[in-house]
């Protein structure tokens, strides 16, 4: 994760004024029961109003960052630091240090949540700075953890081919669930892309066109992308659309969500989730398996079909190459393993 982009120093405190009089009901936090507020408190809400409104942060990131915020908060509270100018490098590190063990209070962060900790902290700095709040950012120096490689946990073509023959029957839930896993795996997209979408966001030609069959997913900070899908993936979601989704739609009030749940409204991630579980099971599948998974399996069968990687970043909707030439390091695991088992001369007696 990169620290959102700022913008000028004129433009953001105009932005902020603004935003701050446009946003009804928005509390501020450490706001005292007289009404006041440090300037601290102030300064992490305006912050979080510029990454939600401005930056389009996700959802999901952003309760991530008011939390780690309110973490940083109190430690600022407990060592009496109520203004942006008064908090110091020092300060900063030892709350950088303290994520591990808890001596700030909370309670002990991993490598990863450490990390994306100390990301909002700098993101923090950087904007006050920039604002005029403080002369100076001393969070510039103090860097996150950096977390080992964790190399994608994908699957085999075979064990992915299992999981989708078994995900369905031909009711209504069971059309939906093979279109859903068909669908994620046919375009590689996030679980949260997935239950996000609307039935207009898919591009299907019809009987008379020979167009190419689309999605537009919409990824982190609500970037829009074009993906292509399968013919396998496409025919399982025909057959939802016309003989799966009007039974479920019908249970509920009516919804543009082109996934829905057994009362017509849309699905959950936590459903989907037990929806491949449930297949993988039928299935035989022993390795552990997740939404995710068929994401990251989409990626490396690409690679090891001879995909170009930056292809792949786009489908993948990655803003740096970097993050998906992690996929190159699993496909270059798997030539080691073929030749190592392989080749006569490949093992030392």
């Amino acid at each position: 994760m990169t620290s959102p982009g700022i913008p000028t120093q004129s433009a953001a405190t105009q932005s902020v004024a603004t935003r701050r009089a446009s946003t009804p009901g928005a509390s501020t936090p450490g706001a005292s029961a007289g009404g006041a507020s440090s300037g601290v408190a102030r300064g992490i809400q305006d912050y979080l109003l510029h990454v939600g409104v401005e930056r389009g942060l996700a959802p999901n990131t952003l309760q991530a960052y008011k939390r780690d915020l309110r973490r940083y908060q109190q430690f600022l509270d407990a060592a009496e630091l109520t203004e942006p100018a008064s908090i110091g490098r020092r300060h900063v590190s030892e709350f950088a240090q303290g994520l591990s063990d808890g001596v700030d209070g909370g309670t002990p962060l991993g490598l990863r949540s450490a990390a994306r900790t100390i990301v909002a902290v700098r993101g923090l700095h950087k904007f006050w700075a920039l604002e005029g709040l403080s002369d100076a950012d001393p969070a510039a120096d103090v860097h996150p953890p950096q977390a080992g490689r964790r190399l994608p946990k994908a699957i085999s073509v075979h064990d992915v081919t299992s999981i989708l023959e078994a995900a369905g029957t031909d009711t209504p839930s069971g059309l939906r669930d093979t279109a859903m896993l068909e669908f994620l795996y046919s375009t590689g997209a996030r679980i949260s892309e997935a239950v996000g979408l609307d039935v207009d966001d898919l591009v299907l030609p019809d009987a008379t066109e020979d167009g190419p069959s689309l999605v537009r997913l919409f990824g982190k900070g609500s970037k829009e992308r074009i993906v292509p899908i399968g013919s396998y993936a496409l025919r399982a979601l025909d057959a939802y659309l016309v003989r799966g989704r009007p039974a479920l739609v019908a249970k509920g009030g009516g919804t543009p969500a082109l996934f829905l749940n057994a009362r017509g409204g849309r699905i959950s991630r936590q459903s989907v989730w037990t929806i491949l579980k449930v297949a993988a099971e039928r299935a035989g599948v022993t390795a552990d398996v997740s939404p995710h998974t068929l994401r990251h399996s989409f990626a490396t069968h690409l690679l090891e079909g001879g995909a170009d990687v930056r292809v792949v970043q786009e489908l993948l909707g990655h803003a740096s190459v970097t993050t998906t030439q992690v996929y190159t390091l699993v496909t270059a695991e798997t030539l080691r393993e073929v030749y190592a088992a392989a080749h006569p001369r490949a093992l030392a007696d």
